[in-house]
């Protein structure tokens, strides 16, 4: 039998145990000998910079608190081939040095894209509907509902239009098969020919919005997306039309968006995220009525975490076997990914 790798455990406190259960880290524990035991890693997290780290360490298994893979940390770990990371976006911890290094990085992101789709596909068919718009607060709620149903879009023959389309718009895009939808997309890096592979209506962003009954975004913050939704594109949306933001609050330029919606009653925007976040006290964009802001939920929560953990031991099967996987980000990556 193989020599088993030598292996750590790192991330915050509060997270490792949703992610990676006692019964997953048993699985992990039959290919790996872990250098600290499990139970003792919570202490480590991002203070593991400030604590001693075994030299034969070479995977890390990881979630929400990794430390960057800087000089300083690498230098303590000469023998690091790989980190599986149990959680979405590495751009915190995957830094130059780990690049040159040759550290292999694979990302948990794929499964964080599942309940991120789900929460949005929940968000749409509901938004279309204008359930949130028209919650009953009092008698003259149900007059309004009574108005609408003449005039409401609903979900059939609806558009709705997805910005970005990574690993959320593409899970997004499959459950919605099964309404009666048609799904536009913008995204500047998929060619014509992918398009037509991938059988998707691409469009420019500013007809997205302008056709679309419903517009998802999902597109990752860079440098060049921040403030790429401006107050001109929520002004063009049809009548009664729902905006609905799960990717990152500075995508948005959250003071237009603001001016827009006072003026629009009629449009409805769904927020997962804001900027900044949490939002400071007294943030208009909390008290617009036609503004619905949740504390950033859609991602992974409590036992969806496991999820993660799960894809990880997955991807650490794969890598021991030589596979290749989807799972792996490379530097290259981070030009498109969040």
């Amino acid at each position: 039998m193989a020599k088993k790798q030598k292996a750590l455990l790192l991330g915050f406190p509060s997270n490792l145990p949703y992610v990676y259960p006692a019964e997953l880290l048993g699985e992990i524990g039959e290919l790996v000998d872990w250098v600290i035991p499990p139970s003792e890693s919570a202490q480590y997290g991002r203070k593991a910079k400030d604590l001693p780290l075994p030299r034969e360490t070479e995977v890390i298994f990881s979630t929400w608190g990794m430390p960057k893979l800087d000089e300083a940390f690498l230098e303590r770990l000469p023998h690091l081939q790989a980190v599986f990371y149990g959680a979405g976006s590495v751009r915190a911890f995957a830094v130059e040095a780990g690049w040159r290094r040759g550290i292999r990085i694979f990302s948990a992101a794929r499964a964080n894209a599942i309940p991120v789709a789900e929460f949005t596909v929940a968000q749409i068919i509901l938004g279309l509907k204008h359930a949130h718009g028209l919650r009953m607060r009092e008698a003259a709620d149900w007059n309004r509902a009574e108005q609408m149903k003449g005039t409401m879009q609903g979900n059939f023959n609806s558009r709705v239009g997805l910005v970005s389309y990574g690993a959320i718009s593409r899970l997004v895009r499959r459950l919605l098969r099964a309404f009666d939808l048609e799904i536009r997309v913008y995204d500047p890096f998929i060619s014509p020919e992918e398009a037509e592979q991938e059988d998707i209506r691409l469009v420019e962003l500013e007809d997205l919005f302008k056709d679309c009954h419903a517009v998802s975004l999902h597109a990752p913050l860079l440098e060049e997306t921040q403030h790429l939704i401006r107050g001109h594109h929520l002004e063009s949306m049809r009548k009664d039309a729902v905006f609905i933001n799960t990717a990152r609050g500075a995508i948005v330029h959250q003071t237009e968006m603001v001016e827009v919606l006072r003026r629009r009653s009629d449009l409805l925007a769904i927020l997962d995220v804001v900027d900044p976040e949490p939002p400071a006290e007294g943030d208009p964009v909390l008290d617009l009525p036609n503004a619905l802001v949740t504390p950033h939920i859609a991602g992974s929560m409590g036992h969806e975490c496991g999820r993660m953990g799960a894809y990880m031991l997955g991807a650490y099967r794969d890598f021991l076997a030589g596979k290749p996987t989807s799972l792996e980000v490379t530097e290259a990556d981070l030009a498109r990914i969040a």
